[in-house]
Parts: structure tokens; sequence; C-alpha cells
């Protein structure tokens, strides 16, 4: 299966311990996808400093296909943060460096390549809403990330374009969270997700709810584990129309990402 994150890109600075790890909603799609055996693809911008850099030669050295990203003076994307009791704590970022003030008009010069796709994922920090309606119209699923930080009455428009939508909802309630869903569905949306912590992940398809419990254990860091349940998911569900089988995948391997330090390792000292 061809797969391509498609947004945003970071480096993640952990400041009690004065490392950076490479991350970002849609490219580690892209990455939790290689690691799941998929054909991954990312597309995206970078600036033209260490932090780029850095994830640059990860992808490289993971065999993530990026032929057609774009290198832009400036400060690549950054968030800091720092980790207690396993937990992370965001502390700020650059709201995507270079990323804030370069379109993304310019993935649609590559509509013919993004064909190819049988997944494209997306997120809510990649500035490319203005993008969606092109994109809904290639032939693979287009999926969006709306994480935790989201405003309802902005996110629901964007639900027509989406073959699946995900939410965060840790601390929201039930009656709460399945009412957002059953909205996003309304809206357009072929499936809607949410990720609720430890309370697990619902899942609305318009007719009928599913509930996944997530897999207990002692986490290392918990950076990534939302984009690897995602990932996991969306690859199983597309590829065995299974929704429970997808789901528990999701789990599983969103556990596993929960043992490694940042989203996926590969971590340097700056």
């Amino acid at each position: 299966m061809k797969v391509i994150g498609v947004g945003d890109n970071v480096v993640d600075k952990y400041e009690h311990r004065r490392v950076r790890y490479p991350g970002g909603n849609a490219l580690n799609f892209s990455v939790y996808a290689a690691m799941l055996d998929a054909s991954a693809a990312y597309l995206g911008i970078f600036g033209n400093d260490a932090a780029a850099d850095h994830v640059m030669r990860t992808l490289a050295k993971r065999g993530i296909d990026t032929r057609y990203c774009r290198t832009v003076e400036g400060e690549n994307g950054y968030a800091r943060l720092t980790i207690e009791q396993g937990e992370r704590v965001f502390l700020d970022s650059n709201l995507g460096g270079v990323r804030q003030t370069e379109s993304m008009d310019f993935v649609l010069q590559h509509r013919a390549w993004l064909a190819d796709f049988a997944l494209i994922h997306t997120s809510s920090y990649s500035y490319i809403d203005a993008q969606l309606p092109e994109l809904a119209k290639l032939p693979g699923w287009l999926t969006y990330d709306f994480s935790d930080d989201f405003v309802i009455e902005q996110a629901l428009p964007l639900c027509r374009w989406l073959d699946a939508a995900f939410f965060s909802c840790a601390g929201w309630s039930l009656t709460a969270t399945r009412d957002l869903l059953m909205q996003a569905v309304q809206a357009g949306s072929r499936y809607a997700v949410a990720t609720r912590g430890a309370e697990g992940a619902i899942l609305f398809d318009g007719e009928n709810w599913y509930q996944q419990q997530p897999e207990a254990v002692t986490p290392v860091d918990t950076l990534g584990a939302g984009d690897a349940f995602i990932t996991a998911f969306l690859l199983s569900l597309h590829a065995q129309g299974n929704i429970p089988a997808a789901l528990q995948a999701g789990a599983h391997f969103a556990a596993k990402i929960c043992l490694l330090e940042g989203a996926f390792g590969e971590g340097e000292p700056y």
C-alpha cells in the first residue's frame, strides 16, 4: 500500500535533556506507515537550519520518499516540551516556523503523483485547509487529524472533504465526544474517531458505534501515540475493511510507540 503524509514536520525539543527528536502529525504518519511495512512518502516544507537537516536525514535513513518537498530559507518548525512521569508536557512552539508564511498550494502541482496513493493524511497544523477540496478529488482516502485544540465551528465544515476525521478528546465527557463524532459524520466524513487517553477510542460510521480500550503499558514517552493509533488503524481499515480489527491494530501499535523516546527515536543533542 502506498501512503503519504502531507503537511507538518517539526523537531520536538526536550528541554530537560537538550535532545531533539523528529516529529509532526503528517511526518509521524509517514514514518509509522513505513514501520508497518507500507510504501510511505512525505510532502511538506522544510527550513534550512540544523533542525530541518536532522528531520531530512532521518527520513532518508528510513526510506521515506521526499522527492517533491520544498526547502526554503528560515527556521524549521519546532516544539519545546518536557516529560513528567512519562507524559509529555508542551511548553511552546514556533508555530511551524517557515511553514507559517509559505503556501501549501505547491502540493497541487503534484496531483498526478498524489493520485497513486491509497491514503493521504494531513493535520490541523499543516496549513493546508484551503487545499482540501482539491485533494479530496484524488482517488485515495483523505484523512485529517484535528488533534486537541480544534474549534468545532471551524472543524466541522472541513469534514465534507474527508474519509476519516480524528479528534483528541481526552478529558471530554462521553456524551460530548459522541455528539462531536455524530456532527462530524453528518458534516460529511465517512468515519469519525475520537481518542480519549486512558478511556480508549470511539468511532462512529453514521450507523454504528465502536469502542477500543488502550493496551496497558508503562510508557517511556507518550509523544506520537495518537499518530501511531491513527496510522495503524487506517492501514488496517483500508486493507481489510474491518473496523474492530483496525481499532485493535491502532491500540496495539500506539502501545508499542509509547515505549520509545520521542515520537520514534532518532534523537540528537542540540
